[in-house]
């Protein structure tokens, strides 16, 4: 890197500094910390719920399974277009009518205070294993190779440099430093596929220059990585549990003014989706064809190192910083979200305002210490980062799917048949998660099915037993009374799903538009990459 590559990256850093400093003075209550006040407008919300969601294991992940495989992964980037929709159309409305803090206060609204504590140790431990690990991991590969710090030195700037305006300023410093990033980002992303095309060719010279299968997203059923079975029935019951119950995401929709903003914020990340599979995807692609040496998740940064002119560098790591900067901010502050008011204020329920925010800030330190010591088992699941982000979702997520699901839409669902559905479950994908991290052990090779099948059709095993599980138990146990589930499930809405004003039925409509429009254009693009 140049001086002015440096300079570039600096101001960068300056900017979402100031951000965190700004709202340090405005954050001193809990929903003001945790929640900004409960005012944060739809382009606010989308652009950093897109912002959440890229992070530094999608600049690596996807770009090297691009380079491995081709389009195929790319699938769960337009699959999460009709998540967002899902998120925005079908659950919105109970998490901000609820008026919860948290994804699993609202479970124990729904089925009773187990399924809260199931839900508070799975999401804090997946958030370990997956989303600060992870993200930490790919983010250290990106910086060795572009500035050529070791892993620790990597983690630890990214991780100070994330908690400061994290810790200052809570989400609302973190929702609005993530509209810059999101911008940082997009730009640095488009800038090196732009280059790389024309350095390649144009997607003529691609297409030559590459395998033709590279091209094709529909993949057999007895595809290992990518099969349509498990891309178009397993992927969105992960979508499902990360788009719509995990906490990451979803306290950027409680963060908003009104329900309509939460639903536009959740359409423009959607569109916004469309994006990864053209300016993260396909530079792996370029990465191979230009530098047939490339192999999995050094394809981006071969590409930044070899591509990229003075200048342009610094944008480009400036934007992969703001990838993983904008994810570990997300979950560091979801994460202490969950410990505050799911485990704390349980405790001490006369804790006040100033506790509870000191609380947060504190609990941060632990996350970032236990996902530090995770990152070196990583590489026994898989190579490419992606996949084994996706693989390790497709074992916690079918049935917490499940649950929030029949809890929405069928008001017969009890306490005894959701907590059956997440036990049963956590066991099973738990035994799957240790087997294959011993795949030579004895067991392994006795469940060799459990084992070795695809995640994506695990995934789906899981949810059909963990459905049926919740619903057999459900039947044979006693209902829960419907004036408790009052405005938990679509039958016992206490108002109507559309508010009776001229604001919210001109947006309903605008809204509807958006989506059927989103809905075919990511249809047509799976016809036309077929």
């Amino acid at each position: 890197m140049s001086p002015l590559d440096y300079a570039i990256v600096i101001l960068y850093f300056a900017i979402v500094f100031a951000i965190g400093a700004y709202f340090f003075r405005r954050a001193k209550t809990s929903r003001g910390y945790f929640l900004a006040d409960r005012s944060v407008g739809w382009v606010a919300i989308g652009a950093s719920l897109f912002a959440t969601n890229i992070s530094s294991e999608h600049f690596i992940g996807l770009a090297g399974s691009g380079a491995s495989s081709g389009l195929a992964v790319g699938h769960f980037e337009w699959l999460a277009v009709f998540m967002a929709m899902i998120l925005g159309w079908v659950f919105v409305p109970f998490y901000l009518r609820s008026n919860v803090y948290t994804m699993p206060e609202f479970l124990e609204r729904r089925y009773g205070p187990a399924c809260r504590w199931y839900l508070t140790t799975v999401s804090v431990l997946a958030y370990i294993f997956t989303k600060i690990s992870v993200s930490l991991y790919a983010g250290s590969i990106v910086l060795q190779q572009t500035v050529g710090w070791d892993f620790y030195t990597s983690a630890a700037v990214m991780v100070i440099a994330t908690g400061v305006y994290t810790v200052l300023g809570g989400l609302a410093a973190v929702i609005y430093t993530e509209l810059l990033q999101a911008v940082v980002l997009l730009g640095g992303a488009i800038t090196l596929t732009i280059l790389g095309l024309d350095q390649v060719g144009g997607m003529e010279g691609l297409r030559a220059a590459l395998p033709a299968d590279f091209f094709s997203m529909m993949r057999p059923p007895s595809d290992p990585a990518f099969p349509w079975t498990g891309i178009f029935f397993g992927a969105p019951i992960l979508g499902v549990w990360y788009w719509c119950t995990d906490q990451v995401i979803v306290q950027r929709v409680l963060g908003a003014r009104s329900e309509e903003d939460a639903r536009g914020g959740a359409l423009f990340c959607g569109l916004l989706k469309i994006l990864p599979v053209f300016v993260l995807v396909l530079p792996g692609l370029i990465a191979r064809a230009l530098y047939p040496d490339v192999t999995g998740d050094n394809a981006y940064p071969t590409l930044v190192l070899r591509l990229l002119p003075s200048g342009v560098m610094g944008l480009m790591v400036a934007a992969l910083m703001a990838a993983l900067m904008s994810s570990l901010a997300g979950t560091f502050n979801s994460a202490s979200t969950l410990i505050t008011f799911d485990v704390y204020k349980k405790w001490d329920p006369t804790a006040s305002e100033r506790r509870l925010v000191t609380i947060g800030r504190l609990f941060t330190v632990v996350m970032v210490g236990l996902g530090i010591l995770w990152v070196p088992f990583i590489s026994y699941l898989s190579t490419e980062v992606y996949i084994y982000l996706q693989s390790v979702q497709a074992y916690v997520s079918p049935p917490i799917a499940a649950v929030f699901l029949f809890g929405i839409f069928w008001p017969r669902a009890n306490r005894y048949g959701a907590i059956t559905a997440l036990g049963a479950g956590a066991v099973l994908g738990g035994t799957r998660f240790i087997l294959e991290l011993n795949r030579t052990s004895v067991l392994a090779q006795m469940f060799g099915p459990l084992v070795t099948m695809n995640f994506l059709h695990f995934a789906v095993v899981l949810f059909v037993i963990s459905s049926l599980l919740l619903v057999g138990v459900s039947l044979a146990t006693e209902p829960t009374n419907l004036a408790r589930l009052r405005g938990l499930t679509f039958k016992t809405l206490d108002s109507s799903y559309i508010p009776d004003n001229p604001r919210s039925a001109g947006l309903f409509r605008v809204h509807m538009a958006a989506s059927v429009t989103l809905a075919v254009l990511v249809v047509g693009l799976w016809v036309y990459f077929a």
